[in-house]
């Protein structure tokens, strides 16, 4: 299953999105944590810090941030672990990685959800920041996640999610479809950017909804698949790779 419909004004096929998607994170990457702190009125680190702390990131975890884009969650992830010695950050943008890596010590590795370069049953704990709509199968993404967590291993999915309510719903299209893509080129000068944030308005309203995400999850075979919503803004997704019966 793809996470949204093809979107033929940027590649023709889904076989051609990863290459268009990377494409547009090596150029914008340069200005994307910027774009990103004060878009989200600088309140992204914390409530990243706060919600892996929430859903259980301790001390001594493997960790493997999937798309880890310029780092912003495997950062916060570092500052609970005491260390980034256990941290994989796995992004397939050349340019994404080369800023993430001037942020903290961690294992950084170029590669795709759908192809994750690790042995089976590698981390405790997975997480994957806003970028589950750029994959190419929810399917094959998911049954990597399960391949690669150890037995009892956690996954965690931060995402935007359009809202529901019609009033809310033309709010969030308003900011993110118009106000966010002009600020961008406005305060950057970068039309490199301005496409990148106008992408990720596009890949939000196109998504498929929550409950198809959940049911891939569950088809992968993971256990205890929920979503908590934030601010009816902010989805969570996590769930547990099960543990064998003994014997």
């Amino acid at each position: 299953m793809l996470p949204h419909p093809t979107l033929a004004a940027h590649y023709a096929t889904p076989e051609a999105k990863p290459e268009f998607v990377n494409r547009l994170f090596d150029r914008g990457a340069k200005h994307y944590d910027s774009v990103v702190d004060w878009g989200f009125l600088r309140s992204g680190a914390s409530y990243r810090r706060w919600t892996l702390q929430q859903h259980g990131l301790r001390p001594g975890a493997h960790l493997l941030d999937v798309a880890c884009g310029t780092g912003l969650v495997a950062v916060e992830a570092a500052k609970i672990l005491g260390t980034a010695e256990n941290i994989t950050c796995l992004d397939p943008s050349a340019g994404m990685l080369a800023v993430a890596r001037t942020k903290l010590a961690a294992h950084f590795v170029l590669g795709r959800a759908e192809e994750i370069p690790a042995p089976d049953n590698t981390f405790d704990f997975l997480t994957m920041g806003y970028a589950l709509r750029h994959v190419t199968s929810l399917e094959e993404t998911f049954a990597e996640y399960h391949r690669v967590l150890k037995p009892g291993g956690k996954l965690l999915i931060l995402e935007v999610t359009k809202p529901a309510g019609r009033v809310s719903a033309w709010f969030f299209r308003l900011y993110f479809g118009r106000i966010y893509p002009f600020l961008t080129r406005l305060f950057t000068r970068s039309r490199d950017a301005r496409d990148m944030m106008r992408y990720y308005w596009e890949t939000m309203d196109a998504c498929v909804p929550p409950a198809a995400v959940l049911a891939a999850l569950e088809g992968a075979g993971l256990t205890a698949v929920k979503r908590h919503i934030v601010l009816g803004l902010f989805s969570e997704y996590t769930a547990v790779k099960p543990v064998p019966p003994a014997g």
